[in-house]
């Protein structure tokens, strides 16, 4: 009876721990596999708690990852509507566009195989979108824009900079590793409509001032 009650008092604590750390942000298996083990085992008590309050657990166990988000709105008018506890982040245009570059980018490198980790320079990223842009006499400015872009991109989740390497720290510093947690916000059915997408996208970058991406 009392070995009941400690697995009771433990589970609720793994309960409570699990959801302030899914509403801070995203949970990944590899930084933290005690606290990922414990999802696992609780998911579905975590899944009620916070339907309770509006949200739903995304989880995916095959790429390690998990985060909650708003239940979709009901069309509903008698059902009562919540406050939103997941803010929507509405994302410039460029960033916007990065981000689907990137997903189309880790499509392909799914397709091919290999490492599980896809980590591209930032010289690479600059290319993914350069041939979108037109012609910049300033180069150094256009580099500065993609890179405040990558910024942003890092601050939401989907890229990771890595750390400088001891042995080639010039090469390092400007490496990213493209966060598979991007595939649950740009979905497969996305990625059909991509070149559509792509097309409207060079027409907004052709009709924006002086050729020039602003945040």
């Amino acid at each position: 009876m009392v070995e009941q009650e400690i697995e009771g008092t433990a589970a609720t604590n793994d309960l409570s721990a699990l959801v302030i750390v899914l509403l801070k942000g995203v949970l990944y298996r590899e930084a933290d596999a005690s606290l990922w083990g414990a999802l696992i085992k609780l998911q579905a008590r975590v899944r009620d708690y916070v339907a309770v309050l509006g949200l739903e657990l995304v989880l995916d166990e095959a790429e390690g990852y998990a985060f909650l988000r708003s239940l979709p709105e009901t069309d509903d008018d008698a059902a009562p509507k919540l406050p939103r506890l997941i803010a929507r982040r509405p994302l410039s245009f460029p960033v916007s566009l990065l981000l689907a570059l990137l997903r189309k980018k880790l499509a392909e490198f799914d397709a091919g195989g290999g490492d599980t980790r896809l980590v591209l320079t930032r010289d690479e990223i600059v290319e993914l979108i350069r041939v979108f842009l037109p012609e910049s006499g300033n180069e150094a400015k256009l580099i500065d824009q993609i890179e405040t872009h990558l910024n942003k991109i890092v601050e939401l989740g989907f890229l990771r900079k890595l750390k400088p390497s001891t042995t080639n720290r010039d090469t390092q510093a400007g490496v990213f590793e493209v966060r598979r947690i991007l595939k649950a916000f740009v979905d497969a059915q996305w990625l059909a409509d991509f070149d559509a997408r792509l097309a409207a996208y060079q027409m907004q970058l052709g009709a924006t001032a002086g050729g020039q991406i602003n945040e």
